[in-house]
């Protein structure tokens, strides 16, 4: 192997931006904005085991789509192949992501607080723009306060009763949709990990009744919401949080649209060990991580190959 320098390996990291910023090695995905918007839907369920890059991909789509982005990160990949598409969609939305990835706890109590600091964090993302905004009236400024309510106490955690919680995606999505006269793409990561937690320990009928009020707010009776991308690993029966969202577009592993951007294909991990110099490797990747099929198209595990 030569002395090139090469691309770091970004061993678990899930942002696009540190990524790209910090001279990772990045197998593109970007394409998945293309189909996103081609292949409409109002709100897409992705379903994927985890380590498949799921969380890479909702980071990459809040960092084209956000209003500010920095088109820089973009360089050379192949979403700027289609210019119609940048120029419409590029940076042209407030976006509102959040991952529920730690909403864990070993009572519905311990649990509800974490989700409502995972609300309220996103919220204050945008406090400079709302806090002071003169688009908003009083009673506006009043439903924000709300959502960032924080106890100054011992726990230092944030207050929102059931009734703002419940409505608290779709009551920052309208407050953004005022400030930039813009509707709202929500990205909600690992949507499933609170009902798994909520099973373990035994208090999943409250979680499922907590969360489908959330869902149901915010993805069907939400008219400042554009579309929303979901992510998990698990499809939860449509008759629990997802009752009534007739509007949800679910993408199993099964499903041909959509197969090639979760996981790496085999002409992926072909360029990624050309890239390092190591072609010689490739039948050994093979035998022991490709063995997966999402769709029509055999993919590897990318934290596999990785490390």
């Amino acid at each position: 192997m030569s002395d090139k320098v090469r691309k770091k390996l970004p061993v678990g990291i899930e942002s696009f931006e540190e990524i790209v910023t910090e001279g990772f090695y990045y197998v593109d995905k970007t394409e998945m904005i293309k189909d996103l918007v081609y292949k409409w839907g109002k709100v897409n369920l992705f379903t994927r085991p985890r380590r498949f890059g799921k969380s890479l991909n909702m980071s990459m789509l809040k960092s084209f789509f956000e209003i500010g982005c920095n088109e820089s990160l973009f360089e050379g990949m192949n979403i700027l192949k289609e210019p119609s598409i940048c120029k419409e969609y590029m940076g042209r939305f407030p976006v509102i992501f959040i991952s529920l990835k730690d909403v864990d706890g070993a009572d519905f109590s311990s649990a509800r607080s974490i989700l409502c600091s995972v609300i309220a964090n996103e919220a204050l993302r945008f406090y400079d723009l709302l806090e002071d905004s003169d688009c908003l009236n009083r009673i506006e400024k009043r439903q924000y306060e709300q959502l960032i309510n924080a106890d100054m106490g011992i726990t230092e955690s944030f207050i929102m009763p059931d009734s703002v919680l419940r409505r608290s995606l779709k009551t920052l999505s309208a407050l953004l949709e005022k400030y930039y006269g813009k509707k709202v793409l929500i990205l909600i990561d690992e949507y499933d990990v609170p009902l798994a937690k909520a099973y373990e320990h035994g208090y999943y009928d409250e979680m499922v009744l907590l969360l489908r009020g959330i869902f149901h707010q915010a993805l069907k009776t939400n008219d400042s919401l554009y579309f929303a991308v979901l992510t998990g690993c698990l499809r939860v029966a449509k008759d629990s949080i997802f009752t009534g969202l007739n509007n949800l577009k679910v993408f199993p592993i099964t499903t041909v649209r959509f197969d090639e951007y979760f996981g790496f294909t085999d002409n992926e991990v072909k360029k990624m060990l050309s890239y390092y110099g190591i072609e010689d490797k490739y039948e050994s990747v093979k035998n022991w991580y490709d063995g997966y099929r999402f769709g029509d198209v055999e993919v590897y595990c990318p934290w596999d190959v990785i490390s």
